[in-house]
């Protein structure tokens, strides 16, 4: 069934902004997608936290907690992972609170002040995106493209915002997989320097590229504590 509603498609922090209705923030490289990875190794619960000083003072609360994020793509001190979903142990994930942080995703989930709804997206879970928007029927949906720390366009981000779009409107995209495996070349050439792997791992490009591996959407709500992303089949 076509979506009927209005689809805007916004871009970076400005773009977060400005979305309204039912906001999708997009970030394929890679926060959106390690938040899925997440939950399928059986986190109990993800807060994403826009400020260091906010993620810090998670430790401070629960000490059991996990801190994994990055600035300018490295993992922050004193946290126990970066924002790559490959180099995580799933057996410390499994059961545990995550806090989350990013310079483009969580950002982005921050910024969106005049949403009326979030929802994340990402390759990996982007058929089940399009699904959600479908079964709820707004009347509006923006999606929004984080780029790189929310500042610069990113070809995966822009990407994945046409594929939900396709698939909304019932278009196909038979180029889509060649797409997905050029980004290595446009928009995903860090993860293949040597000299970077510390920090952008190639794995996490496989990974972040593997298109509708998860059924469930992530879905942000609010409490007295700040955010939280919560996984919804």
């Amino acid at each position: 069934m076509k979506f009927q509603g209005t689809i805007n498609t916004y871009s970076l922090i400005e773009g977060a902004q400005k979305a309204t209705g039912l906001t999708v923030i997009i970030d394929v490289f890679r926060a959106f997608s390690l938040e899925a990875y997440l939950y399928s190794m059986g986190a109990r619960q993800i807060r994403p936290t826009g400020s260091l000083e906010e993620t810090y003072a998670w430790r401070d609360r629960d000490p059991d907690c996990l801190l994994i994020g990055e600035r300018q793509g490295k993992m922050c001190e004193g946290f126990d992972y970066g924002n790559s979903p490959s180099t995580v142990d799933p057996e410390r994930i499994r059961g545990s609170l995550i806090i989350h942080t990013s310079s483009a995703g969580v950002q982005g989930v921050n910024s969106a002040v005049r949403a009326e709804r979030i929802i994340t997206g990402s390759l990996v879970n982007a058929a089940a995106v399009a699904a959600y928007i479908k079964r709820e029927a707004p009347d509006e949906v923006s999606l929004v493209c984080m780029g790189n720390g929310g500042v610069a366009p990113a070809r995966e981000d822009e990407l994945c915002a046409s594929y939900i779009r396709s698939m909304l409107l019932d278009e196909d995209m038979p180029d889509l997989d060649d797409k997905i495996r050029d980004l290595r070349y446009n928009g995903g050439e860090h993860f293949f320097d040597p000299a970077l792997q510390e920090i952008f791992p190639k794995e996490d490009f496989y990974m972040c590229t593997k298109r509708d591996l998860f059924n469930f959407i992530i879905r942000i709500e609010k409490d007295d504590k700040g955010l939280i992303s919560v996984m919804e089949q």
